[in-house]
């Protein structure tokens, strides 16, 4: 093979034994010249260290572990290694990066791939490029515990909760725009007015007051008795003595948790006897955080299984099965072993997106299993089922199976008078029930307690069963499209603040009462107020699209900002392009079906709209602004 002398360059990161080189990494947060998604950008060259092996021995062991790359033909070196950063930044976890490029340059090729998190993307270039040079030195390569380690770093990232995910990738697909607030630790959705913040299922739309009120387990128990709801007896109780005689007045077997708990720390259910009851005494006062004052419950321990129904917006969508971590014996392991060896299944990876989480161990589990007259090194003969847990807790190893589809409309309509005493987007009931597809008022039923901000990916994926796509109706309660989620946006390649101030006054002329931001290099503006320029250009962006009384937004992109930082946001309603190079012609790439572009060329004009273009020749006196003024009435009805 014939290696392009043009792609040899003197290396810059490469050690003495590498055949390959990368260099200039750049990570954008939005829209770029290369990508019209968030990216990681980088050179790659050969280097004269170290000659490199056919493109196809490279592909022949890449292809082995991603199949895929086996279906297309590569150009060059940097196209295989592009798909193959490609393939790994999925992390085998179903995440959603698709795009990528190769261009070439007077020295190697520029790579672009999709991004979300620059460290984990930085992490996974390097991984692939060790991976590269492994193979140009037949050197054994272990990808997956890279990958391993990799998901951990995508996993400790903002974006790494498996409910935060979720959302995130369906308002992605559905074109609504997203992005993190990292002074707030909120994601926002959509903008300007048209915004919505929250944290996973916690929206700045719901009564704090309500969300505040389903952590406090026992006034929220007493309200659903109150309102004729089915729940366990019991009491709040703040000594052992108390939980003690609270017991013998309910009645062995009685559950016990903490008054303010989450994802079931803390909780013992089916107590048999003074004993165990103070075991579960402590375990839940040692779960209660140091702020919190001891307040523990003490209640009928119902039997029966564990249902979670999730209501969106006061409507039932979903409801799962949650059955406790198990493992079934094969004559010859011990628990520990099958243990181990569940662990290793791929659907319990312990990612933001695998449908089972590990099985933990613990001091609870192995008290359980004593129990049951078991431990550990247990033996267990072919076929028999253990459970290791009294609680089914999915962030220990539980199970999760649907059940939307055969709950009884009785137990529908309790779940959504249930919800509509809250105003919260997301409520989610822990239920148990002998049978959900009976209804509630054959007995057999019980609330246990409300959560003011439920997961949802056992919803998503559960174990077992078909998938319902929460994320998408919890979107749906703020947005019926993607324009819901936007307000017009006017990108410029240059503007003065001149300019910037006499389109402001145009549109407040037709909108007195609109609140409008625009930014150039120069100056951020609110209306005709002047206001504090950040150092870095698309923070002031950001600022102004945070602005939750935003009606229109104004930005100038010019080539050293789109080369520097990218755009924040993507799409623009109207382009103004006064005579762009071509990386400013970029702008007029990410624009919508129904967008405006205006472009003068020296004097020529040219208007691009609907898929018509127009074209004129300016007025020898005539300014460049009369041209775009009389195009916002296309836009925003002015």
């Amino acid at each position: 093979m014939v290696l392009d002398s043009r792609l040899q360059t003197t290396p810059v990161n490469a050690k003495k034994t590498d055949a390959f080189d990368l260099f200039n990494f750049r990570c954008y947060s939005g829209p770029n010249p290369y990508l019209k998604t968030a990216a990681i950008v980088f050179d790659f060259a050969l280097t004269s260290n170290n000659s490199p092996l056919e493109l196809e021995d490279y592909r022949a062991v890449i292809g082995d572990r991603y199949p895929q790359l086996n279906h297309d033909s590569y150009e060059s070196y940097a196209h295989l290694f592009a798909q193959t950063v490609l393939a790994v930044s999925n992390l085998d976890m179903d995440l959603h990066f698709q795009h990528c490029q190769v261009m070439p340059q007077p020295q190697g090729m520029r790579i672009a791939v999709q991004s979300l998190h620059p460290r984990t993307s930085r992490a996974i270039v390097y991984a692939v490029w060790d991976w590269f040079e492994a193979i140009t030195q037949d050197r054994q390569f272990w990808i997956d515990d890279q990958i391993e380690v990799l998901q951990g770093l995508f996993r400790d990232s903002v974006y790494g909760g498996p409910t935060i995910y979720a959302l995130l990738k369906t308002a992605i697909q559905q074109a609504i725009p997203v992005f993190y607030l990292w002074d707030e630790g909120l994601m926002q959705y959509g903008y300007g007015k048209n915004q919505v913040r929250g944290f996973a299922t916690t929206f700045d739309t719901d009564s704090h007051l309500d969300s505040d009120f389903t952590t406090r387990k026992d006034d929220c128990k007493q309200f659903l008795d109150t309102l004729g709801f089915p729940s366990p007896q019991g009491r709040v109780v703040y000594s052992l003595k108390e939980a003690l005689n609270a017991a013998d007045r309910i009645g062995y077997p009685v559950a016990v948790k903490p008054v303010s708990g989450h994802k079931g720390n803390g909780v013992t259910a089916a107590v048999q006897d003074a004993d165990e009851l103070e075991l579960a005494f402590d375990r839940a006062v040692q779960s209660i955080p140091p702020e919190q004052s001891l307040r523990i419950i003490v209640e009928q321990s119902i039997a029966g299984k564990d249902f979670r129904l999730l209501c969106v917006n006061g409507r039932f969508v979903a409801a799962t099965e949650r059955r406790p971590a198990s493992v079934v014996g094969d004559g010859d392991s011990t628990i520990q072993e099958l243990i181990d060896r569940e662990n290793r299944s791929s659907d319990r990876s312990d990612t933001p997106t695998s449908p089972l989480g590990k099985i933990k161990c613990d001091d609870a589990m192995e008290r359980y299993l004593e129990e049951q007259g078991l431990s550990l090194g247990s033996v267990l003969e072919r076929d028999r089922t253990v459970y290791l847990r009294k609680v089914a807790n999915l962030s220990s190893g539980g199970l999760s199976i649907d059940a939307t589809r055969t709950i009884h409309p009785d137990n529908i309509i309790l779940a959504q008078d249930v919800a509509q005493h809250f105003r919260l987007t997301c409520l989610g009931i822990d239920v148990i029930a002998r049978d959900l597809s009976q209804s509630w008022r054959e007995g057999g039923f019980s609330i246990i307690e409300i959560n003011a901000a439920p997961g949802i990916y056992m919803h998503l994926k559960p174990a077992v069963g078909e998938s319902v796509d929460v994320p998408a109706e919890i979107l749906k309660t703020f947005f019926e499209s993607e324009q819901d989620a936007r307000i017009p946006v006017i990108s410029f390649n240059q503007v003065s603040v001149e300019q910037l101030q006499e389109l402001i006054d145009h549109v407040l002329l037709q909108h007195p009462t609109w609140t409008i931001g625009a930014v150039c290099r120069e100056a951020v503006l609110i209306n005709r107020s002047r206001k504090n320029l950040h150092p870095d250009y698309n923070t002031n962006v950001q600022n102004l699209l945070r602005n939750p009384k935003l009606d229109l937004l104004i930005t100038e992109y010019s080539e050293e900002m789109l080369n520097q930082s990218g755009m924040f946001y993507y799409g623009s309603n109207l382009v103004v392009l006064d005579n762009p190079s071509d990386v400013e012609l970029t702008l007029a790439r990410d624009v919508f079906d129904h967008s405006t572009i205006v472009t003068r060329q020296a004097n020529n004009i040219t208007i691009q709209r609907h898929g018509l273009i127009e074209q004129y020749e300016l007025g020898q006196h005539e300014p460049f602004s009369r041209v775009y003024l009389k195009e916002l009435a296309t836009i925003f009805d002015l």
